[in-house]
């Protein structure tokens, strides 16, 4: 089995560093990294105020920053390679920016629309996070190019500028990139820890670290590229979204989460679509709740059955799984996986699974086997080790 390798985080930052002193003659502030992540549990219920746990992956977006003379903003990338974005700081924003460069230059709005004196500046980004494979690649560049944009302008950065961070990328990515996500992905890249996920209470940003150490329990967890398309500016994010909003108003609520009497709410909802889509809300939230205490009893046969009833509600009640999604998790549970289920926003991108170590070879090998029958483009591995969020490395 072939995995995605993140590389080592002092040899990239030598390189992105090097990199932006050969396009621009000059050192760079430093080289700022945010990782990618994986949500163990707790999909699509974000927006409506519900509970996540996910973790950081050790795959990392790296963005070296420096200060330039003027209001102009630059900003390159290792994985693109069409000509750099060039903007002034001050017309950053929705509808001046398109394709990659929104996700790192809308941070640069965001942050000037709260009130932030922010230089002219150049970035130049090298990405080890998988594109289009649902682990959140833009909040790895939104999150690093932010925390470069702190230090650059002389801000502290403690846990409450990390959480004004979170809300500039968030805002970003909604109304510059033009994909609505519910803050899960910044929060976990800017407050990551090593063996540990993040319970993440969306209805009010608290968070708590939840010790999660896989591999003293001899088991992995296996993320699956099935590389089937995954885009959440593509519109079946959003229809799912607004379907909550229309939910949570006719309920008289301002999110699901707020619902007391759940059974009573479910029959009382007119539309079976919109029924099925918060009965996928209210199941998914007290499934995180099981999964933080059975990670907290070392519980990870239950912990994997919770898994996989996550994928078979995402499945059947939200709809927003597809067959390379559902192969993926049935083979993998034939071969031995204590649990499956597909991890971000669905419609494509990856599944993850809980796997000894023992047989991490066989289920790998046989999604492999899966894919080939199919007559697929073959799955893209890596193993995720719970990792350290966005941090200064040079």
């Amino acid at each position: 089995m072939d995995t995605l390798d993140p590389g080592d985080p002092t040899s990239i930052s030598r390189s992105v560093t090097a990199w932006f002193e050969r396009l621009h003659g000059r050192s760079a502030l430093g080289v700022f990294a945010a990782p990618g992540r994986v949500n163990l549990i707790g999909e699509h219920v974000d927006y409506n105020g519900g509970l996540c746990l996910p973790m950081a992956l050790p795959h990392a977006t790296y963005a070296a920053v420096g200060r330039r003379a003027g209001d102009t903003v630059t900003v390159a990338s290792r994985q693109q390679h069409d000509t750099p974005f060039t903007g002034r700081v001050a017309e950053l924003g929705p509808g001046s920016v398109t394709g990659w460069a929104a996700y790192a230059a809308g941070v640069l709005w965001a942050l000037r629309e709260d009130g932030w004196d922010l230089p002219g500046m150049d970035i130049t980004v090298d990405s080890r996070v998988p594109v289009g494979a649902g682990l959140s690649s833009s909040a790895a560049i939104e999150c690093s190019v932010a925390l470069g944009a702190a230090e650059l302008s002389g801000v502290a950065v403690d846990d409450e500028v990390r959480a004004s961070l979170v809300r500039a990328c968030m805002r970003a990515e909604s109304e510059v990139a033009g994909a609505p996500t519910g803050g899960m992905d910044q929060t976990i890249a800017l407050f990551g820890e090593a063996e540990a996920a993040l319970l993440l209470d969306c209805r009010d940003w608290s968070t708590r670290q939840v010790h999660w150490d896989p591999a003293s329990a001899g088991l992995t967890l296996l993320v699956v590229d099935t590389r089937a398309s995954h885009s959440l500016s593509d519109g079946g994010y959003e229809s799912r979204r607004r379907d909550c909003e229309t939910a949570a108003a006719e309920l008289g609520v301002d999110l699901l989460r707020d619902v007391v009497d759940q059974d009573s709410a479910l029959a009382s909802l007119g539309d079976e679509r919109v029924r099925r889509r918060v009965r996928h809300v209210f199941t998914e939230i007290e499934r995180v709740r099981r999964a933080v205490d059975e990670l907290e009893a070392d519980d990870f046969e239950t912990l994997g059955a919770t898994m996989t009833a996550s994928h078979v509600s995402l499945r059947d009640d939200y709809q927003v799984s597809c067959a390379e999604l559902d192969e993926v998790v049935d083979t993998a549970l034939r071969h031995g996986a204590l649990g499956a289920r597909m991890t971000g926003g669905g419609f494509g991108g990856s599944a993850i699974a809980l796997v000894p170590d023992d047989r991490l070879q066989e289920v790998a090998a046989a999604v492999q086997q899966a894919y080939s029958e199919r007559g697929w483009e073959a799955p893209g591995f890596l193993t995720a080790l719970p990792s350290a969020g966005a941090r200064r490395l040079a």
